[in-house]
């Protein structure tokens, strides 16, 4: 079992997520750190602050040794996979070589709070059949960018590139392990095929996140790859007046064959908040 945990970065100060994130750089129990993909708030005061999730995985990613790092998940629809690539690859570099990189549809068009980030900043907003066809193109495509050794074309329905070449590379081999999210069956196929590591969120009926699971082994299974190659990793969010709650979600989700899991953490975070995690919910 590898904990993690989140901060979003809405309604809150730099130098807060950033003594939240050196904290737990020194706490070995987690091993670690996410932020999310949204351009406005989806919580909280609708015009309150917020910031970019890969510029800002960038700054703490200088800040910190020893955490993996990396968004829990990048949307597809806000920037161009050739260009994701490109960014991933610096965060790469300037952690080490500690990049999980997420990456997932993007919000639905039905989640009006995502969706007005969609307009404000004058970004295409496609159905949810076209958006996960995106994903594996960019999936496809991201993961040469990573490896290939010299220039290439691409001609797919969603992205075309001409002389695409990525130069330097990551500093992970073959390239960062990727991390899909989603729920969706069309979601999942695209997961079966790409990821080293699948999120969903929890908190809900574990009943429904153990049979997600199981049609991920059955698409896993139609094209000959090995489930057990595919991390299963869980979003809980953290109840710091009920730590008790949070672990039985742990346990909950351990035993539905959860194995990473990512804790939420609220925002104003606690003085200590890290070592509070590993105390009250990682080692009990």
């Amino acid at each position: 079992m590898r904990f993690g945990i989140l901060t979003a970065p809405m309604q809150v100060g730099y130098d807060e997520i950033l003594r939240v994130w050196r904290e737990a750089d020194t706490v070995p129990e987690i091993e670690h750190a996410w932020l999310f993909d949204h351009l406005m708030p989806i919580g909280g005061d609708p015009d309150g602050p917020i910031f970019e999730g890969w510029t800002l995985l960038s700054a703490l990613a200088a800040q910190t040794s020893r955490l993996r790092i990396g968004l829990l998940v990048t949307s597809n629809r806000f920037r161009p996979p050739a260009v994701l690539a490109k960014i991933a690859t610096t965060v790469d570099i300037v952690s080490g070589g500690r990049l999980d990189f997420g990456i997932g549809a993007g919000s639905r068009p039905s989640h009006p709070l995502a969706r007005r980030e969609y307009d404000a900043h004058g970004l295409p907003y496609h159905s949810q059949e076209d958006a996960v066809a995106a994903l594996a193109e960019a999936c496809t495509v991201i993961r040469r960018l990573w490896t290939s050794p010299e220039p290439f074309d691409f001609e797919g329905e969603h992205v075309r590139l001409t002389g695409a070449f990525g130069n330097p590379q990551p500093v992970q081999s073959p390239h960062p392990p990727i991390m899909i999210g989603g729920r969706a069956s069309a979601t999942l196929r695209v997961v079966a095929e790409h990821a080293n590591l699948w999120n969903i969120p929890g908190g809900g009926d574990i009943a429904d996140l153990a049979a997600r699971s199981r049609l991920l082994d059955k698409y896993c299974a139609e094209i000959g790859r090995d489930p057990a190659e595919i991390t299963r990793s869980i979003f809980l969010p953290v109840d710091y007046e009920r730590p008790e709650t949070t672990r039985a979600k742990i346990a909950e989700a351990a035993d539905a064959g959860f194995g990473h899991f990512v804790l939420g953490l609220g925002n104003p975070y606690p003085e200590g908040v890290a070592q509070w995690v590993a105390d009250e919910l990682i080692r009990r």
